[in-house]
């Protein structure tokens, strides 16, 4: 595909680099020269310095023959414009990023398709979508549904009164036997590999599992790990994660919200009904403590300076708090974030990443999530007619070493992956896949 990207950070660099594994020609779209030749430097793509606004940067760009342009600067107003100008040069499919909650409203959203805007994201809408999920599934790090909740993927971090410690896949799976899971992958010291029968899980290890929903509980307590309740919720941050996050929670928890800056306190305030709202910096110690920090269940750092989620959740974990969960901007961050003790890492490029590379994957990919504690992907594909998967048994498919099918959901069946598994067409099949397995797994399900 031809993929024209516009952005002005990160995110851009990140898209580009995603996009790359899929042998993609990649534009970039960036006002920023220095930034530019980074990026040039490292990526085999093509670079652009100017206004994504610009009629002619955008024919210099070649957007004519683009199959997908994305719009992911800070600014969402220019990201609209940018998408509607692509559209209307003869781009095919144009995704933007947008902020607000007014830009999310069904009534605005119709407004921006009959403009040509083919897809809209807020990854901080889905950053605060994740912190719900994960604040009602306590003992999972990481959690993803597939299929409407038909499977479920979870990952949990192995604990030292875990019973499945020193134990071996096989072991496990034999005295097991009635619980519906797969291992789908294991992240252990920096590395990360798909484990088979004689691996041996060890305390620390990330595991990956894919499993149906009733399982889950059980899967928990064998890596050490207990569901318990969650009541008072202290947030750090009343940005747009933060602010998204207790409109959707505080009905059903006691919020508080720590927030330094006064402006953004008056905002909140008006916002919400049943949160306290404290103007204060939870950096400190004597606030933490003067707000209550040893009856809390679950802390939650969502601001925009990554250290300081850091070190508060830090801090948070001292006082026995049992939930921690931190935005984290510098995806360098990721791994030490997790192994020096916060529970759950959420990664606002990757969440831009998991809807946006869906895009290049083709019509049959109906989900995919780029994991934050790992670098890989899960897919969910709808088995086309006729392609190599339905053609053998799962264990006659040479899958390359970097991949794994976890399950399939047939109708309202799921069923968790094995060897003699036949996969059919129609059937929903969720695949995890390293970076350099994905062109071999598309290739399989086209």
């Amino acid at each position: 595909m031809d993929i024209i990207i516009a952005g002005d950070g990160e995110v851009g660099m990140h898209l580009a680099e995603a996009f790359e594994r899929g042998d993609h020609n990649i534009t970039i779209v960036d006002p920023h020269e220095e930034l530019l030749k980074k990026m040039e430097s490292h990526n085999d793509i093509l670079t652009i310095a100017g206004d994504s606004t610009s009629i002619s940067t955008l024919q210099k760009a070649n957007v004519k023959r683009a199959d997908l342009v994305i719009a992911v600067l800070h600014d969402e107003h220019i990201n609209l414009l940018t998408g509607i100008l692509a559209k209307k040069l003869g781009a095919k499919r144009v995704i933007v990023r947008v902020n607000t909650v007014e830009n999310l409203k069904a009534e605005s959203w119709r407004i921006y398709q009959d403009l040509g805007i083919d897809g809209i994201v807020s990854p901080e809408d889905i950053a605060a979508q994740e912190v719900i999920t994960l604040l009602k599934q306590t003992a999972a790090t990481e959690a993803h549904d597939f299929a409407g909740g038909k499977l479920e993927m979870y990952m949990m971090k192995i604990e030292e009164k875990g019973v499945i410690v020193n134990k071996s896949l096989d072991e496990i799976r034999e005295r097991y036997k009635h619980l519906d899971f797969r291992p789908v992958a294991v992240h252990r010291r920096q590395t990360t590999f798909i484990p088979h029968g004689s691996d041996v899980f060890k305390v620390g290890d990330m595991v990956y599992i894919i499993c149906k929903p009733y399982a889950i509980k059980d899967l928990m307590a064998l890596s050490g790990k207990q569901k318990f309740s969650i009541h008072n919720v202290m947030i750090v941050g009343g940005g747009r994660v933060g602010r998204i996050a207790a409109k959707r929670l505080e009905k059903e928890m006691d919020l508080k919200i720590i927030e330094s800056d006064p402006r953004r306190c008056t905002e909140l305030t008006n916002l919400l009904s049943d949160t306290i709202v404290v103007n204060a910096d939870a950096r400190s110690v004597d606030t933490l403590e003067e707000e209550g920090i040893k009856s809390v269940d679950a802390f939650i750092a969502v601001t925009d300076n990554t250290e300081t989620n850091i070190l508060t959740c830090l801090q948070a974990k001292a006082y026995g708090v049992k939930k921690t969960i931190a935005l984290v901007e510098n995806i360098d961050y990721i791994d030490i974030s997790q192994n020096i003790g916060i529970d759950t890492i959420i990664n606002k490029k990757l969440i831009a990443a998991s809807y946006m590379v869906r895009y290049t994957l083709g019509e049959n990919v109906s989900n995919l999530k780029c994991l934050n504690g790992i670098d890989a992907d899960v897919m969910e594909f709808i088995v086309p007619d006729g392609c190599a998967a339905t053609m053998r048994p799962i264990n006659k498919l040479n899958l390359p070493d970097g991949a794994i099918i976890g399950g399939i959901i047939r109708g309202e069946v799921s069923y968790i992956a094995n060897g003699e598994f036949q996969i059919e067409a129609e059937d929903r099949v969720v695949v995890l896949s390293l970076p350099d397995a994905v062109k071999e797994i598309e290739r399989l399900f086209k």
